[in-house]
């Protein structure tokens, strides 16, 4: 197997303090090292896809890390427990909660598949560059 994937509900937190379940899917690829595909599933709208850092991701599971678009942290005080996911765009900003124990496992069998260090090795970059200028290999 070379991706690792994770079903969970995420609570997106209002403004009121009041949550809404959201379902989303974590995958990571071994073709794709160092990144994060996360599909959000809200009823009756259209999956939202956002990709993400591994590294931000595990980084945001011990700290507060993330600039930007995207911010993520171990929760704190009455949220003990808990992955916090903050994202930005355009259209609004969107905090996610998911507990840790959720997210910690799956995690470390993304560096099972590809251990930190190694993304460079994973990558076919002849492949790639040959699609990418449209080259028959």
């Amino acid at each position: 197997m070379d991706f690792a994937e994770v079903d969970c509900i995420m609570q997106l937190v209002m403004a009121s303090g009041r949550a809404i379940p959201v379902p989303a899917r974590f995958s990571y690829h071994s073709w794709d090292p160092y990144s994060i595909h996360a599909s959000f599933s809200v009823e009756g709208h259209a999956p939202v896809s956002w990709l993400f850092a591994r590294d931000l991701f595990a980084e945001g599971m011990v700290r507060p890390s993330g600039l930007g678009d995207v911010h993520i942290w171990p929760g704190g005080a009455g949220q003990s427990g808990l992955l916090c996911l903050e994202l930005s765009s355009p259209d609004g900003r969107a905090l996610l909660t998911v507990p840790v124990e959720v997210m910690a496992p799956w995690l470390g069998r993304t560096y099972h598949l590809v251990p930190a260090g190694f993304e460079e090795a994973s990558l076919d970059l002849d492949s790639e560059l040959s699609w990418l200028l449209g080259e028959v290999t």
